[in-house]
């Protein structure tokens, strides 16, 4: 009771976590006092003709006039994961700055975006082949506008016209590229913007604005057919890289990514609204299924049985509220908060009912004794409470950005408790497998209690491959797909758990014939035998009797 009232609380404390902050794919992030070298700020799948807006509101740097940024730059980096989605280019040299790099392995498209505050610039270098389209505000481009960019082959616009000189002709061009994609609206030119072919187009200088004693500029990405694929954009600020006394910035900043068709998602977040409704009706079935099976066999049925049905029914209902949340982050770039909401708190029921449930069966309750031992009492004391902080981690970091402080610490905390968890659920099942063992040596019921501890045996071996296939071997696969094959890890994740849930279904049903739920009916075939070892080479055997409650227990030495 303690267990379930603590989960309420947190369970209260996370909806009112979740109405004030709910993670969208239109990203705004604010950090203030931030000494982190790398800010990771999103990474995100494009098939061709995404969009990528990046607004850097106000940047703020402490002590720059003591700062040699040509040294140790600050700005940001676009770089394009490998087909395999395993490293990105940031990930592979830590140690060094990477916005100083001129190459990209395996000529993967990478650009740079090096902050200079004392020129009121940046400066954009383009790395590898990429025929994406950037468009921002050109440095002085109303009294330079027909002088090329340093390094790099003359500016053209979209549709390849040139740049006039005349306020009708710029309005012109502007119409056409309005025509060619009346879709993107984003995509058309302001005034006093140029677009920029990466192509051709190898670097060039932004204006940077300064307000005050912050800095800020934007600009607007259309990935092309070539470059297509999962990009990360990352913020840097190398001075901290070489100094012990780590200097503080802050930025705010706010990025909108968009796939072809108003789409937010990823490329690999796409198909996951259709898919988390339909494996929520296959599980729904099969919770159906399962309840008709009770209702046949109601006489073999145990309180165990309908936890089992619950969440059955609970993960459906889940996965319902799963699906909805993402429709509304598709359309509309956010989550809908009372959808959000029951999705978390379904989540975190359905995570709660699955240990507890896998806990009950391995221990035997209900089945085979009706009281659990200190020792599994303990286990519950530890993994629900586990359980629930794991699920309150996964929450906030769903609802964080990627890019602030609290989101790897979270994550680390979510993969360090929820290993525990699983690790600590398989302890009941080798207990009673222990047990089993020594009950089919020392008394007269050894077939039926070798029956039960091959079936035992299986449970275990069937929740040590679910755990490794899906904290292991569904990742594996996972950074090794292609990125919009990515979505293919929740399938197999789903699938397994269905699996499972099917197995166990099978394995432990109320039927007659089932070795496992074949209690003794006569009064003296209620005594079972417990082995207790002793130091040295006595063994001491004690033999139970139920009374007819089947809770009360009376000891008789049989020395």
């Amino acid at each position: 009771m303690a267990v379930a009232l603590r989960g309420g609380v947190v369970a209260g404390f996370l909806f009112l976590l979740i109405l004030t902050e709910c993670k969208a794919r239109i990203h705004k992030l604010t950090l203030k006092n931030e000494t982190r070298v790398l800010v990771p700020l999103n990474s995100f799948g494009f098939y061709p003709n995404g969009t990528l807006d990046v607004n850097l509101l106000a940047l703020r740097l402490f002590e720059q006039d003591s700062v040699n940024h040509s040294d140790f730059p600050v700005g940001f980096s676009l770089s394009r994961s490998r087909v395999s989605g395993v490293l990105s280019y940031t990930a592979e040299q830590p140690a060094t700055c990477p916005l100083k790099s001129k190459t990209s392995p395996n000529n993967e498209p990478l650009i740079i975006f090096l902050i200079d505050v004392k020129r009121l610039q940046v400066n954009v270098t383009v790395v590898g082949e990429q025929d994406n389209i950037l468009t921002a505000k050109r440095k002085d481009q109303r009294k330079r506008r027909d002088v090329p960019p340093e390094g790099g082959a003359p500016l053209q616009p979209v549709n390849n016209a040139e740049h006039a000189s005349s306020q009708d002709k710029n309005e012109g061009d502007s119409g056409n590229q309005k025509k060619d994609s009346q879709t993107d609206q984003k995509a058309i030119p302001a005034e006093d913007e140029t677009p920029f072919d990466l192509n051709k187009t190898k670097s060039f200088v932004l204006a940077l604005n300064r307000m005050e004693n912050s800095y800020n500029f934007s600009f607007h990405l259309k990935v092309g057919l070539v470059a297509q694929g999962l990009y990360n954009l990352n913020f840097h600020y190398c001075q901290n890289l070489a100094t012990r006394n780590m200097l503080p910035y802050s930025f705010a900043v706010e990025v909108t990514e968009k796939n072809p068709g108003g789409c937010y998602l990823s490329a690999a977040e796409i198909p996951l609204s259709r898919l988390y409704i339909g494996m929520a009706g296959v599980f729904f079935t099969a919770a159906l299924v399962w309840v008709y099976t009770l209702m046949k066999h109601r006489y073999s049925v145990f309180k165990i049985h309908w936890l089992m049905a619950a969440l059955a029914f609970t993960k459906s209902t889940s996965l319902v509220f799963h699906s909805i949340n993402y429709h509304f982050i598709n359309t509309e770039g956010h989550p809908i908060e009372g959808w959000a909401v029951m999705y978390y708190i379904t989540h975190l029921l359905k995570g709660a009912l699955l240990f507890i449930t896998l806990a009950l069966i391995g221990t035997g309750w209900a089945f085979v004794k009706y009281i659990l031992s200190d020792k599994e009492k303990k286990i519950f004391m530890i993994v629900i409470p586990l359980q629930v902080l794991a699920n309150v981690a996964y929450i906030i970091i769903e609802s964080t950005e990627e890019g602030s402080s609290e989101y790897s610490m979270w994550k680390q905390i979510l993969f360090l408790v929820d290993l525990i968890c699983c690790g600590a659920i398989l302890f009941p099942v080798v207990w009673s497998i222990r047990h089993l063992q020594e009950a089919s040596s020392t008394d007269g019921k050894a077939a039926m209690n070798l029956e039960k501890l091959k079936l035992f045996r299986h449970y275990y071996v069937m929740i040590v491959c679910y755990i490794y296939f899906t904290r292991i071997i569904a990742i594996l696969l996972k950074i090794t797909m292609p990125f919009q094959w990515q979505w293919c890890y929740e399938f197999l994740v789903e699938v397994s758990t269905l699996i499972f849930f099917v197995l166990t279904g099978y394995n432990f049903r109320p039927a007659s014939n089932n070795p496992y739920l074949q209690l003794p009916q006569d009064e003296e075939d209620v005594e079972m035998d417990e082995v207790v070892t002793e130091s040295g080479a006595l063994e001491g055997i004690s033999k139970v009797k139920k009374t007819s409650n089947g809770r009360d227990r009376q000891k008789e030495s049989t020395l």
